[in-house]
């Protein structure tokens, strides 16, 4: 299966992942941390970094599973968004807001052609079997 993917949508993915990454560490050591000096939460970008080698290299199996744990960074951008009495905080929850999702549906838009292909494979092979 040779399926022409799109480079400039998984160039949009890595640059919002690895901005995930530095608003995460930056946000909680510096910017607007739960305690001053910087708190334990900033391990929340650890998750993060587990995908960045197949995301910068395009790797759809790995898109597809980062997809899904981007979800996760979204919630909490809208729960902090609403409910962080900071403004700063608050701010920054919506630019995590705008990022994950940012990064979401590149991946989507990303993987679209590989999925059809991938139909397209099992519906021939469905048929051909049938036969």
């Amino acid at each position: 299966m040779n399926v022409q993917l799109n480079p400039y949508l998984r160039y949009t993915a890595s640059a919002s992942l690895i901005g995930l990454i530095a608003l995460g560490l930056a946000w909680e050591l510096f910017w607007a941390p739960l305690r001053p000096g910087g708190s334990l939460l900033v391990l929340k970008v650890l998750p993060l970094l587990l995908p960045l080698r197949g995301v910068l290299k395009g790797n759809v199996y790995t898109m597809q599973w980062a997809s899904m744990l981007i979800l996760l960074y979204f919630m909490e951008g809208v729960v902090r968004a609403y409910s962080d009495p900071n403004a700063m905080s608050a701010m920054l929850a919506g630019v995590e807001i705008v990022l994950s999702f940012v990064f979401y549906i590149c991946a989507l838009m990303y993987l679209r052609p590989a999925k059809k292909a991938a139909q397209a494979a099992k519906k021939a092979a469905n048929a051909k079997g049938a036969k």
